[in-house]
C-alpha cells in the first residue's frame, strides 16, 4: 500500500474507533472528509505540483476510454492515465497531469463539436471524468484524449433523445458478473460489434477474490501476473489495482469504447453478500465501512460516472434516473448499500416471519420513495428498472418444502410488495426489471401473486447471465427441471455465459439472450440461445 493510501484508511479507522458505531454512522461525512481529503484537491495540497506531460515516456492510455450516463444534451467521458497499470502508482508521480479531449461527429475528427482540457489528479488515481454539455440530442459522437505525445483510442458514444421525443426504437444490452479468474471476456468482444444504444452493467464488475499468477481459469502460459493480485481486495490500493487488471482486458476495453455504459454495482465490487454496513465476515460495522469507503472510491474512479455519484467516504448515491424520450424511463437501483441484513443467516432458506418482516428493506426507505415517486411522474411507454438481484419469486423445488434465496428480493418480500403496489398505484403498465447476479439467463413474468399462476402479470424481468462468472456453464444447469417446474412464471432458463439484448419499441419489447459456448478458452462464437417478446399493454413473455 502506498503511504498516502495507508494514511487515508488509518485516519478513518481511528475516527471510527474513537466515536463508536452509532456516533460513527452519524458523522460519516466528517470522518470521510478527514480520511479521504484527497477527494478535494486544493492548491495547497502536497500534490499541487504539475507534471510536464512530455515527460511521460510510456503509453498512459493502457486502460482505454469509456463514456456513460447519456443525457439529451450531455455525455460523460472517462479515462485513467496508467503507463504501468500493474503498479500501485500506475507509473506516475504524485502530480497533476493536464489531459486534452475532443468530441466529434466522425471518427477521423474532421468535424469536432467540442474540445477542452481536464486535470488528472493523483488524488483520483489520475482518472478523468469530463461532463460535456450543450450537445444535440440523439447523436452518435466520437471522442479521444491526449496528453504529451500520446493519444488515446477513439471511443464512440451517443446522447439520449430529447425528453419529449417520440423515439420508435431503443436497443440496450444488459451485462453482469465478470470474474477475471473464471475465464475470458469473449462476450464483450461480441458485444462491441452489436448495434446497441446503451449498455447497462448490473453489477459485479470485478471480484474481490485473489487472482493467481496464471489468471485462474485463463491458465496463462505466456505471461505471469504480479503477486499483488493474488490476495483479496480490502484496501484502496487493492481495489485500484484490481480495476487495472480488469480494464487491461482488450475485450472489455473494446466494449467500453463502442458503447456508452450505465453502471451500478452489486456485492463483489466491495465484498460478497454484504448488506449495508454489515460485512459477510466478522468485521464490526465501523471497520467494514472503512473497506466499503475504499471500494466505493475505487469504483467511482474507474467508472464513467458523473460528479453527483462521487462518494463521500463509505456513502455514494448510485441510484439515479435516465430518460430516453417518451419511449423509456430507466430507474437505476442500488440494492446493496441500504438493505437490511439477510434473513436467517443468508443463503437458501425456508421463508418465514423474519424474511417476511414488513420492516425489512432491500432499497432503503428513501430510494423506495424515489422510485415510486418517479413512476408517478413518468410519461414513458416503458418503465425499466436496472438493478442487481432476482426480483421474481424463485422456488428451488416444486414441493411445499421449497426454499428461497435470502440475498434476492425473495428475502425482502415486503420490499417487493411495496414496490409492486407503487407501480400499480402509479399506473405503470409496461414494467421491465433488468437483473444480473445469478450467472444464468432467466425470463420471468412478474405476478401480482407469485403463488397464484392465474394472477395478473404486472411486468417482466430479464435476467442476464454472467460474462464469465461460473466458468463455462451449461445450457441446462442441474436444477433446470426443478426451477422450471416450481416457477410457472419462469419462461426461459439457460446457463451459458453471455449477455442480453433488449429492443424496446412502441408496441412491444424483445429480449434476445446471447451466449458463448465457452469462456475458459478464448474465441468462442456467439449465438442466440432464445428470444422472448412482451406486448405493450399486455404484459407477459412469449417466445419470439
Amino acid at each position: 500500500m502506498t503511504h498516502s493510501s495507508h494514511q487515508q484508511e488509518q485516519e478513518l479507522r481511528d475516527a471510527a474507533r474513537h466515536t463508536g458505531r452509532r456516533r460513527f454512522l452519524t458523522v460519516t461525512g466528517a470522518a470521510a472528509a478527514l480520511a479521504f481529503s484527497v477527494g478535494l484537491p486544493t492548491a495547497g495540497s502536497a500534490a499541487a505540483a504539475e507534471l510536464d506531460a512530455r515527460r511521460i515516456d510510456e503509453d498512459p492510455f493502457t486502460l482505454g476510454v469509456a463514456s456513460g450516463d447519456p443525457l439529451p444534451d450531455s455525455v460523460l467521458l472517462w479515462t485513467r492515465l496508467a503507463p504501468r497499470p500493474y503498479e500501485p502508482d500506475s507509473g506516475l508521480p504524485r502530480a497533476r497531469v493536464e489531459v486534452s479531449w475532443e468530441l466529434a461527429r466522425d471518427e477521423r475528427f474532421t468535424r469536432v463539436v467540442r474540445r477542452g482540457s481536464a486535470t488528472a489528479h493523483p488524488e483520483f488515481h489520475h482518472s478523468v471524468h469530463v461532463e460535456v454539455r450543450g450537445l444535440d440530442a440523439d447523436r452518435v459522437l466520437y471522442y479521444r484524449f491526449r496528453t504529451g505525445k500520446w493519444t488515446s483510442p477513439v471511443g464512440r458514444t451517443r446522447t439520449a433523445p430529447a425528453l419529449g421525443a417520440h423515439k420508435r426504437e431503443l436497443t440496450l444490452a444488459a451485462v453482469s458478473c465478470q470474474a477475471y479468474h473464471d475465464g475470458y471476456f469473449t462476450a464483450y468482444k461480441h458485444l462491441a460489434q452489436e448495434d446497441v444504444d446503451v449498455v447497462f452493467h448490473l453489477g459485479d464488475y470485478l471480484y474481490e477474490y485473489a487472482v493467481s499468477a496464471t489468471g485462474g481459469a485463463r491458465d496463462y502460459t505466456d505471461r505471469t501476473l504480479p503477486a499483488l493480485f493474488n490476495r483479496e481486495t480490502t484496501t484502496l490500493e487493492d481495489y485500484r489495482l484490481r480495476y487495472a487488471l480488469y480494464k487491461s482486458d482488450p475485450d472489455l476495453r473494446a466494449a467500453h469504447a463502442a458503447h456508452p455504459f450505465v453502471v451500478t454495482w452489486d456485492d463483489h465490487e466491495t465484498e460478497n453478500n454484504y448488506a449495508g454496513d454489515t460485512s459477510e465476515g466478522s468485521l464490526p460495522p465501523e471497520e467494514f465501512l472503512v473497506r466499503r469507503a475504499a471500494a466505493y472510491r475505487a469504483y467511482w474512479e474507474n467508472q464513467p460516472l458523473r460528479a453527483p455519484q462521487r462518494p463521500t467516504g463509505p456513502d455514494m448515491k448510485l441510484y439515479r434516473r435516465l430518460q430516453y424520450g417518451r419511449l423509456a424511463q430507466f430507474d437505476i437501483l442500488d440494492t446493496r448499500q441500504y438493505r437490511s441484513d439477510q434473513a436467517y443467516g443468508d443463503g437458501w432458506q425456508t421463508p418465514g416471519p423474519e424474511s417476511q418482516d414488513p420492516s425489512r428493506t432491500i432499497t432503503g426507505a428513501a430510494q423506495e420513495r424515489w422510485l415510486t415517486d418517479g413512476w408517478r411522474h413518468s410519461r414513458a411507454t416503458w418503465n425499466v428498472v436496472p438493478q442487481q438481484v432476482t426480483f421474481a419469486q424463485r422456488r428451488d423445488v416444486p414441493t411445499d418444502a421449497y426454499k428461497l434465496s435470502m440475498d434476492s428480493w425473495d428475502g425482502y418480500t415486503a420490499s417487493r410488495d411495496r414496490v409492486l403496489k407503487g407501480a400499480q398505484s402509479a399506473g405503470v403498465d409496461n414494467l421491465m426489471v433488468l437483473t444480473g447476479d445469478v450467472h444464468v439467463s432467466y425470463g420471468f413474468d412478474i405476478k401480482r401473486d407469485f403463488d397464484d399462476p392465474a394472477s395478473r402479470t404486472l411486468g417482466t424481468e430479464i435476467v442476464t447471465t454472467s460474462i464469465t462468472s461460473g466458468k463455462d456453464g451449461a445450457e441446462k444447469p442441474a436444477n433446470w427441471n426443478n426451477l422450471t417446474q416450481a416457477n410457472p412464471h419462469l419462461k426461459f432458463y439457460n446457463g451459458r455465459r453471455g449477455y442480453a439484448v433488449v429492443t424496446l419499441q412502441e408496441r412491444q419489447a424483445r429480449a434476445d439472450f446471447r451466449t458463448v459456448s465457452a469462456v475458459t478458452k478464448p474465441g468462442a462464437p456467439v449465438t442466440t440461445a432464445g428470444s422472448l417478446v412482451t406486448e405493450v399493454g399486455h404484459q407477459g413473455l412469449t417466445p419470439a
